[in-house]
């Protein structure tokens, strides 16, 4: 371990295994880290365990194993199904709230990177998860701090935005191409495609799941199932690049369908341990590069609209935007004061990403108090509850000493892309 200073970490918080890897400068890459010095086994079961010999304390994976199988220690095997939830679980006669288990699991995988005080020599901890809800947001938010970083220096994301991460910082080659990304879950394999369309400003970069398969059990019809379905995934069509994830694939016995993999002169990576470091390159990329700063990702976890309001800035008509697609809809929490105008309600003007066309969206204000023209200073605040559901909360501040605060607060829930389906489904539950 070559660095002391300015770390940057990356780790796979999953069900069964977890993964750490930091950024190391000398090799200009991320490096996967392992519980057994030596080893190149870098999964490391997610699982923590509450000593209960005299030096106590809690450690984490195989260390977990053995101290509960050979100590008597108090093992808590799903942690990652704990921090899914907001309830506190007993651990011996106490209980641990999920986001307290998951800064000791937290903590334990920063020791391996063994550097002393780890927590003042990390510039960036980056944390990703196959998917995010808004519970896991508020354990592993609480969990991050726990450990001792500040809200700058640590990030949540999904596996969506760690792959593309991975991928974009991996080849120069993938800025303008297609890539390929089969996800294997034991018997089950999903592809996904990340394309990018070189031609919009920003560049928009868009992960969409294209085909989901079951897979034979036997060797021999697996690879000519799984060969198949790259068929009618990849097609005709051009890429640079294919990734494969996931328990269920094996060189083994993918003889023909690695051989269906690699035409086109495709480059293909097989490996478990993208999204540890992905996660990383996601740290190095937002905290020092920034070479991606023209490219806008969006994915089913990403914001997909454009939000902003037409108002006067400094005497001149204006489009002032408040929220920009491509943004985690969890780390959002945009923020304004703006004073009305010959107006008593709030327009905001939406747009989904990579569409021309806007859409304007109103909000009244009920009960604001009457005042003259230009007297009525409000601020407008934004916070996501999910990637759909944004709550706006409006503050009537009044203007000095001539209009005090009427302390009045409305607030309401907007989806600001209809989904009708939902619409259909609320509109029925109404009635």
């Amino acid at each position: 371990m070559n660095e002391i200073r300015d770390l940057i970490v990356g780790i796979d918080f999953s069900r069964e295994f977890s993964q750490i890897a930091y950024f190391d400068r000398k090799a200009g890459e991320p490096v996967s880290v392992a519980q057994v010095v030596g080893s190149t086994v870098y999964e490391i079961p997610t699982r923590i365990c509450r000593r209960t010999d005299p030096k106590g304390g809690y450690c984490i994976g195989q260390e977990a194993d053995y101290f509960s199988r050979e100590r008597d220690g108090i093992l808590i095997e799903n942690l990652y199904e704990i921090c899914e939830g907001e309830s506190s679980v007993a651990v011996g006669e106490e209980l641990a709230e999920p986001w307290r288990l998951a800064s000791r699991f937290i903590s334990g995988l920063l020791g391996l990177l063994g550097v002393s005080d780890v927590v003042r020599n990390t510039r960036c901890l980056v944390v990703t998860v196959p998917e995010l809800s808004s519970i896991q947001v508020r354990n592993l938010s609480r969990a991050c701090e726990e450990a001792g970083f500040l809200r700058e220096e640590y990030m949540l994301m999904d596996y969506a935005q760690s792959f593309y991460y991975y991928a974009m910082t991996q080849r120069r080659e993938n800025w303008n191409r297609n890539i390929g990304w089969y996800e294997f879950c034991h018997d089950e394999v999903t592809f996904h495609r990340l394309s990018v369309n070189a031609g919009s400003t920003p560049v928009l970069v868009r992960l969409a799941t294209k085909e989901s398969r079951m897979l034979p059990s036997d060797e021999s019809g697996r690879d000519e199932s799984f060969g198949k379905f790259i068929t009618d995934t990849l097609g005709e069509e051009l890429y640079s690049t294919v990734f494969i994830t996931g328990g269920g694939f094996s060189t083994d016995w993918a003889k023909d369908s690695a051989k269906a993999l690699c035409q086109q002169q495709r480059k293909v990576f097989y490996g478990n341990n993208l999204f540890a470091k992905g996660a990383c390159a996601a740290g190095k990329e937002r905290k020092e590069n920034n070479n991606l700063r023209t490219y806008r990702f969006l994915s089913d976890s990403m914001i997909l609209a454009n939000v902003g309001m037409e108002m006067r800035i400094m005497g001149a008509p204006s489009y002032y935007p408040l929220i920009e697609a491509g943004s985690n809809w969890y780390e959002y929490h945009p923020s304004c004061e703006l004073i009305l105008d010959k107006t008593d309600e709030l327009v905001f003007v939406v747009g989904k990403a990579g569409e021309p066309e806007k859409r304007k969206i109103a909000m009244q204000l009920p009960g604001l108090p009457s005042r003259p023209d230009k007297t009525t200073r409000l601020r407008l605040e934004m916070a996501y509850i999910s990637r759909e559901e944004c709550i706006v909360t409006v503050r009537d501040l009044g203007f000095g000493e001539m209009f005090p605060s009427s302390g009045k607060i409305w607030r309401e829930s907007i989806r600001w892309i209809p989904d009708p389906v939902k619409d259909a489904a609320a509109k029925e539950k109404e009635s």
